[in-house]
């Protein structure tokens, strides 16, 4: 099924300025900037630089990223560079990729609330995986593990849930001995998921105490303690969904499985198929009917409402490590984990000067900045700097 060259900035250049007019009052300034960053995202607006072959004299303009953790474009460089960084903490053990989600009417509560509530949601998941990793009955020793938060389904509905990637194993208590988990199995998941209800739901209750958090339109009823109290006693009835993934294979299988999740933003634009007669057509996924790729056609505006709710509170890390991954522990506690497993330290890198990013661009993902893509001998140079909305002295062949 393939789809046209098609990018989200294209839809919010098209229809984000009418859909910002007559959602004025609705569109918050986070949102507002996030679309504004995708928009002039290498283009004239941002600046850039001119660069020519030395070879055939081949020229292409090059216009700055945003940078912009929300937007497609900008997340290739930073996702290698991140996982180059996680090398040295990979330990020769199987590793596991745990998820937690959270019901729809936490969901409601979280989207009204998102910076609160998706800490809650890291907090809850961390002291679950912790407390039952500690339990003698089940591993007993001390875990690590990096937890990246995704706010979306395949159809951009709101659908917060964490991504846990955890070594099937830990440290015991005593420091001095490894604990491996069984082959195949890491933690019962419906433990997990019991006890991920209950701290969850006791910091939610917090929360509403501390006056932290606020409701509106639909709930706007849970305003009142006797109401938000009810809400909370359903939501103890009902399953909270918890599972475990098969175990992953060795360290650079996970740092590819990695990949596919740290730096993901709600819809990537080669997911993207058309924009026609005001509608947007792209690619999803019904985890109901795998291996059955679908079309879903919504209207523009339609579509911009879905990618804006999962525009993240500014400061919100995303990405959080815990346990022996934590930034306090990793070192010794990494350390000490490799001593005990019988592998070699991890190689400390020199202090050498920070490579050009084309270098490192290359370095990390194999693709070359620096080959010219017209003769394939020639290597481009830098001719011209561009300051923001500066328009090329003489009009280059190509653009990157």
């Amino acid at each position: 099924m393939m789809c046209a060259a098609l990018e989200l900035a294209d839809v919010l250049r098209r229809h984000g300025p009418t859909y910002r007019e007559l959602h004025a009052h609705s569109v918050s300034h986070a949102q507002r900037r996030v679309m504004a960053a995708i928009e002039q995202c290498r283009t004239a607006a941002m600046g850039g630089h001119v660069e020519q072959c030395d070879a055939c004299g081949h020229q292409r303009i090059a216009y700055n990223s945003c940078g912009n953790r929300h937007c497609p474009k900008c997340q290739s460089l930073v996702r290698a560079q991140w996982l180059d960084a996680r090398q040295a903490d990979l330990l020769p053990v199987p590793y596991f990729h745990v998820v937690f989600t959270v019901p729809e009417p936490v969901a409601s509560i979280a989207f009204q609330n998102k910076r609160v509530v998706y800490d809650i949601l890291f907090q809850a998941t961390a002291e679950t995986l912790q407390t039952i990793a500690a339990d003698p009955r089940h591993l007993g020793a001390t875990i690590g593990f990096i937890a990246i938060l995704h706010t979306w389904g395949q159809n951009l509905v709101h659908h917060p849930h964490l991504h846990c990637v955890v070594p099937g194993g830990g440290l015991a208590p005593d420091c001095n001995r490894w604990v491996p988990c069984r082959p195949g199995f890491f933690l019962p998941v419906r433990v997990l998921s019991r006890l991920f209800r209950r701290l969850f739901l006791e910091r939610l209750q917090h929360a509403f105490d501390a006056g932290e958090l606020r409701f509106f339109s639909s709930l706007m009823r849970l305003s009142e303690p006797t109401e938000f109290s009810r809400y909370l006693r359903d939501l103890k009835h009902i399953e909270w969904v918890v599972y475990a993934k098969e175990p992953l294979g060795g360290p650079q299988q996970v740092l590819d499985y990695l990949g596919r999740y740290t730096h993901r933003v709600a819809i990537s634009n080669n997911r993207l198929c058309s924009l026609t007669d005001g509608h947007v057509t792209f690619r999803w996924k019904d985890y109901r009917h795998p291996g059955k790729p679908r079309l879903l056609r919504l209207d523009a505006h339609e579509f911009i409402r879905r990618f804006l709710l999962h525009v993240l509170p500014r400061g919100l890390q995303r990405i959080r490590h815990y346990g022996l991954l934590s930034n306090r522990l990793r070192e010794s506690r990494l350390s000490t984990c490799r001593q005990l497993l019988g592998v070699a330290p991890a190689e400390v890198t020199s202090c050498t000067p920070k490579p050009d990013y084309r270098d490192r661009y290359a370095q990390l993902t194999g693709r070359s900045l620096h080959e010219c893509p017209a003769c394939k001998h020639g290597h481009m140079l830098c001719i011209e700097v561009l300051l923001p909305g500066a328009s090329p002295r003489a009009p280059p062949t190509s653009r990157v």
